[in-house]
């Protein structure tokens, strides 16, 4: 078998059996073609979800009912009912500057009544473990600045969960690989976890007055090495892109298809656990 049409094979195959029986993959979502609406008058929502990639909100957009595509200003946001509250779920891309621009365009769009940032992180604590919820209380970046974050009830009395926890997410620039780095971090600035946009969005949040949270699924533990074909993968926006790093990584390296193939299963499991913690959950 060809190796392009070995990755094919293996990162579908991936989304089947009983990983995401809650939601489809992404053939099927294409398949199913929610319609799309053109940007309108913003009108107000209850929640609105900022997220870097597909893979990350695939399994919360799947439990949005009446899900419509709303295409303006360069951003594609999902919108639908999540037991009875109106959700607009947006995908940034990777990184700060994609995460602030979007939570701007989400506020004067929709003017939600609290925005969340959503999706993985990586563990720089030992005490996190993979499918671990990191509910942050406060978020820090690479500078040593910090923005508190105030739990809403609804979301504190989840806290007592097995696998829910509470504390510092650090933001940082870039793919954390090693663990060698992690434990710097973890030592630097005492955080559970580390991703690429909160921070962002926490700022924009701040000075715009829009209560905010975070929930991030742990995606890799503190101990892990994630390669540099995965570090490349993540980086890109576009599922285009993604398909395009994938491909051109086997290439060179066949081997890498084992790691983009365990990073699909994993990611899945944190995707679709973290859409259940945030449909059960009540923010208001």
């Amino acid at each position: 078998m060809a190796w392009p049409r070995l990755l094919l094979w293996m990162l579908q195959n991936a989304a089947q059996g009983g990983l995401r029986r809650m939601a489809a993959d992404t053939a099927q979502r294409i398949a199913r073609s929610p319609p799309d609406v053109p940007a309108e008058s913003p009108k107000d929502a209850h929640l609105g979800l900022i997220f870097a990639l597909s893979i990350e909100s695939g399994c919360l957009e799947d439990l949005l009912d009446g899900m419509v595509v709303i295409r303006g200003k360069g951003v594609i946001a999902r919108e639908g009912g999540l037991r009875g509250r109106r959700t607009i779920v947006v995908r940034s891309g990777p990184g700060l500057a994609r995460a602030r621009h979007a939570t701007e365009l989400l506020i004067d769009g929709h003017r939600p009544s609290r925005i969340i940032s959503a999706g993985f992180a990586g563990a720089i604590s030992g005490d996190l473990h993979r499918n671990d919820l990191l509910v942050a209380d406060r978020v820090r970046n690479e500078s040593g600045e910090e923005i508190a974050v105030e739990l809403p009830p609804g979301l504190a009395a989840t806290l007592q969960q097995p696998g829910v926890h509470c504390g510092p997410l650090l933001t940082c620039r870039g793919v954390v690989r090693k663990p060698s780095a992690r434990r710097a971090l973890f030592e630097r600035h005492g955080a559970m976890a580390v991703d690429m946009e909160t921070f962002a969005v926490a700022e924009v949040c701040r000075r715009r007055g829009v209560p905010f949270s975070s929930i991030r699924a742990i995606n890799d533990t503190a101990d892990e090495t994630l390669s540099r074909d995965v570090e490349h993968l993540l980086a890109q926006r576009t599922a285009a892109a993604q398909w395009g790093a994938a491909l051109g990584a086997v290439l060179r390296r066949p081997a890498s298809a084992k790691d983009f193939y365990q990073l699909r299963e994993n990611a899945l499991v944190a995707s679709l656990r973290l859409a259940k913690f945030l449909a059960a959950v009540r923010f208001d």
